[in-house]
Order: structure tokens, then sequence, then C-alpha cells
């Protein structure tokens, strides 16, 4: 698998050596496996997330559509091997700063909310995620209204936690 990932970035650079370091290429990989988790936490990734994951991951890390597609089949894999987040979740802590660790959620937020809603379990995901990143309860919730702030106003979210639960429990 790591010479896969060195060939991927090999292609991106456009030489015979990775563009990127090491500590890029990991916190990539652990980056975008986080993310394909999120979209696949309730059994299928549908068309909107396969798409919103794609995009993010073109935008966010600059790459073209295959390299794209490519490492979103190494993070697949990545994460069906893996037994929990702490790994990636090590990865992206050591490399990152605060304010790259919030722009993970950020994305996670996103991805979960690419087919108009956020289910109870990708909440639940983002927020373990986050714990393991160190991004607290206020920043968490801030980057969830963030997000959806920017989503159309006939979007919805389901769960126990929603808004729409709360006002129908009043």
């Amino acid at each position: 698998m790591f010479d896969a990932l060195k060939s991927l970035f090999a292609e991106v650079s456009g030489s015979g050596a990775p563009a990127r370091s090491r500590a890029d290429e990991g916190r990539r990989l652990a980056a975008v496996a986080l993310l394909v988790n999120v979209a696949n936490v309730d059994g299928e990734i549908g068309h909107a997330g396969r798409r919103r994951l794609k995009k993010i991951i073109e935008e966010r890390f600059g790459l073209d559509a295959n390299t794209a597609a490519e490492l979103i089949a190494l993070a697949e894999e990545s994460d069906r091997e893996a037994v929990d987040f702490y790994n990636f979740t090590r990865v992206l802590k050591r490399t990152l700063d605060d304010g790259g660790r919030k722009e993970i959620v950020e994305m996670l937020w996103d991805v979960a909310f690419a087919d108009g809603a956020i289910h109870e379990f990708q909440a639940n995901t983002i927020w373990r995620i986050a714990e393991l990143l160190g991004v607290s309860t206020r920043d968490r919730v801030l980057l969830r209204q963030r997000v959806v702030e920017l989503k159309p106003a006939d979007a919805k979210f389901e769960g126990p936690w929603s808004s729409a639960a709360a006002k129908a429990k009043a």
C-alpha cells in the first residue's frame, strides 16, 4: 500500500519523487480516510456524498480528479483495515495546528451534510473524531453551524439532537 501511495504522489508532482513529504502524504491519507468513514458511516456512500467527498478532496488538497479518485480508493482501503480512528487522528494531531484540526472537522461536517441531512451516526462519529483531535465541543458545534449556514434553506438535520427534534419535544 505504501508503494501505491508513493507512486500516487510521484504522479502528482510529475517527477519520479513525491512532491510532498511523508508527513504530508500521511496527513492527507489520514484526513481522507476519516472523510470516507463519515460519508460511509451508515453503510453506503450515496451519489451526492461521493460527489461532495471528491470535490472537497480536489479543492482542499489541490488535486486533479484522477488523483483524488486514487486517494479516495487508498483511503477506503485504509478505513476498512482500521479498527478505530486513533491512528488517523494521531497523525493529524501531531502534524496539524489547532486551525488545521478544526478545518478537518469542518470538512467532516461538509461531507456528512452532502445529502442535505446529518444523520445521528455521522454526528456521533464526528464528535468522537473531534475529541481525538482535541477540537472542543464548542468549536465542533460552531463548525457544524457554519456548514449549515452555507447550505440551502430546505436542507434538514435528522436525529434526536437536531433543532427539529427539540421543537417537536416542546
